[in-house]
């Protein structure tokens, strides 16, 4: 025997202990995902966000789930799976579910670099592009060439803000990238092409 005592009428019994259940995970808000995003560099120029580039398209948030929608800038573009594993791993600790992924539902335009965006790009020696173009025409209805270079007004130098530029090459490291000359301060810079 063991001596316990059966169980019977009048025994007292010990309540179970109380088991503790994780309340359903709350919905991180769209805001704190877009916060958590501006973290995320882009790997060409990491003094630029994904959000600074303007390529987050869509933010879905849900009880433990969050869905990012980028947009490359350019179609073929290298630095988009980087961008798209380096966004999923910032958000992991903010949801149990993520899934960040790339879309060519609409077209990613220059337009979408924000003012801080820019600014960056220029503190860090490049020239912020200029005005996308608005239709077919373009923005001064100038045909479009391929890969949105076409004449427009001199970019200006991110070093010393000149104008005095001139276009050495459309054709910079990477294909949303064109290289220049600045005649004011005699440096050569990276602009990023307008699209």
């Amino acid at each position: 025997m063991t001596g316990r005592r059966p169980a019977g009428p009048g025994a007292t019994r010990r309540a179970a202990p109380a088991v503790r259940r994780r309340a359903a995970p709350e919905a991180v808000s769209e805001r704190a995902v877009r916060e958590a995003l501006a973290d995320v560099p882009d790997p060409e120029i990491p003094a630029v966000s994904v959000v600074d580039l303007g390529i987050v398209h869509r933010v879905g948030v849900a009880a433990g789930r969050i869905r990012v929608e980028l947009l490359p800038t350019f179609a073929g573009c290298p630095a988009v799976e980087l961008m798209r594993a380096a966004a999923a791993e910032r958000l992991a600790p903010l949801a149990a579910d993520v899934e960040v992924t790339v879309t060519l539902d609409e077209p990613w335009t220059s337009d979408r670099i924000t003012a801080a965006g820019r600014d960056k790009l220029r503190a860090s020696g490049f020239a912020p592009p200029g005005p996308a173009a608005s239709g077919p025409g373009g923005a001064r209805g100038l045909p479009l060439l391929a890969l949105g270079i076409r004449p427009r007004e001199p970019a200006r130098c991110p070093w010393c803000g000149s104008r005095d530029t001139r276009l050495e090459n459309p054709f910079g490291p990477t294909l949303c990238r064109a290289i220049h000359w600045c005649s004011a301060c005699r440096q050569p810079f990276e602009e990023f092409k307008s699209v």
